[in-house]
């Protein structure tokens, strides 16, 4: 069989809408989820807390002293700040030049190596440690802005309900597999080893993230196919391409709406999933370390689990409801999560919160996505289409961190930050309205 053949047959089984093709972009979130699970939610942060006790809970970095948990919500919004600056001119440089799959590489490679030198993170090494950090979130959000952009490109809009939730869920399943395999090594010592499993546990999470996205890149077409040439302009003709995108975006006024409500809402929930563990760490009333730890593992699992179920109902919800519904529907609840949670003191209640949790974070944020995508025009530019949801969603970030930093540190406890949330997320459910009324 002639090799030209054999390319045209593969050519031919991705295109849009092809399973494979499909497939092959949800195994993303297999690949990286491991990052928001181990890195962000579970055990970074529990090593982060075994480092830094509610005893000696503070840092000294060039002569200052800051809590901890304040810094760690300081590097997050400006790590956030960092995306949010550059996610905008690259994907109007990557639209321009129709590569888009090769910045998705950068950012997943620059991640993934960022995770593996969080091995060195030490009470006498923090300041790498903490470099570590700042680029391995850098790199994650990164490449989701041009994974994200895919979905339209490759899926029909009837397709992007049950795809991005495939992918969410495909990255719930990915992500606690992982996880249990670091836990085997960790739970089964003690004291400096069981701290050193948990370094080597975001080695693990830097190889996995790198081994399993090969698939996504084998299979994603390398961009939407432009002949600009390569020259020093480019740079300016990337920002033409996101100018072209802001005016037709702004003409649309449903799109415009969404993604205020959406830019309110984010803000919140990805504030609640940053912190929830420090959360957990700090607040609620362990009997012992080794309660704490078991404990926040297992929530940790339940949120993971229950989300899977979460993200597959939300779907089915938007079928029947529409998606602009559903999502004032999941914010309402989440209302009521965030009041609930100030008064969340003992264990039983801090599981039934996170069971709570899991089953609308995984609706919220699939759901979210694929309503942007099935809102966004026609077009080639889908990468700088999503910079702007992309830049909502970090610049929100950014200004949830650092409030909910900024009343941590002033008032010495966590709680009184999550309190605050709830305006956010009322806001929120009344733009979505304001959407609905004029998408009708």
């Amino acid at each position: 069989m002639r090799w030209d053949f054999l390319y045209l047959k593969i050519m031919q089984e991705l295109k849009k809408g092809s399973s494979k093709l499909l497939n092959a972009w949800a195994f993303y979130d297999w690949a990286n989820s491991v990052y928001s699970l181990v890195i962000t939610s579970s055990i970074f942060p529990l090593y982060f807390g075994f480092l830094f006790t509610k005893e000696n809970p503070n840092i000294t970095i060039c002569g200052e002293t800051i809590k901890a948990t304040a810094l760690i919500s300081f590097v997050t919004a400006f790590a956030f700040l960092s995306v949010a600056i550059l996610s905008p001119i690259l994907s109007g440089i990557a639209d321009y030049l129709g590569n888009k799959k090769r910045f998705m590489q950068f950012f997943c490679y620059l991640g993934a190596f960022s995770c593996i030198g969080l091995y060195w993170f030490t009470k006498e090494n923090v300041a790498f440690g903490i470099t570590c950090f700042y680029f391995g979130l850098l790199g994650f959000w990164g490449s989701l802005v041009y994974y994200n952009s895919y979905l339209a490109d490759i899926a029909y809009t009837e397709q992007h309900d049950g795809l991005s939730a495939k992918g969410f869920s495909l990255g719930y399943v990915g992500s606690v597999v992982l996880l249990v395999i670091c836990l085997v090594f960790i739970l089964s010592k003690d004291g400096q080893e069981a701290l050193n499993a948990m370094r080597l546990s975001f080695v693990f999470t830097g190889i996995w993230w790198l081994l399993f996205s090969q698939y996504t890149f084998y299979y994603l077409p390398k961009g939407n196919k432009n002949n600009n040439p390569i020259n020093l302009s480019v740079f300016f003709n990337g920002f033409k391409e996101l100018k072209k995108v802001k005016d037709l975006f702004f003409e649309d006024k449903v799109l415009k709406r969404f993604l205020f409500s959406f830019f309110v809402y984010s803000m919140a929930v990805q504030t609640v999933m940053l912190v929830a563990t420090y959360f957990g760490e700090q607040e609620i009333n362990w009997a012992n370390s080794k309660q704490k730890t078991s404990g926040l593992i297992i929530s940790i699992l339940v949120i993971q689990l229950v989300a899977i179920v979460g993200a597959i109902f939300t779907s089915k919800l938007a079928s029947k409801f529409g998606n602009i519904k559903t999502l004032i529907g999941i914010n309402t609840i989440w209302i009521f999560i965030c009041i609930g949670a100030f008064f969340v003191t003992e264990p039983i209640q801090f599981y039934a919160t996170a069971g709570l949790v899991g089953l609308v974070m995984g609706g919220i944020q699939s759901l979210s996505r694929s309503t942007f995508s099935k809102l966004i025009p026609e077009t080639k530019d889908t990468t700088s289409f999503f910079s702007f949801y992309d830049v909502a969603e970090k610049i929100g970030i950014v200004i949830g961190m650092l409030i909910y930093g900024f009343i941590d540190q002033i008032t010495g406890s966590m709680r009184n930050s999550i309190l605050f949330l709830v305006i956010f997320f009322a806001i929120g459910v009344l733009l979505l309205f304001r959407t609905l009324k004029v998408q009708k």
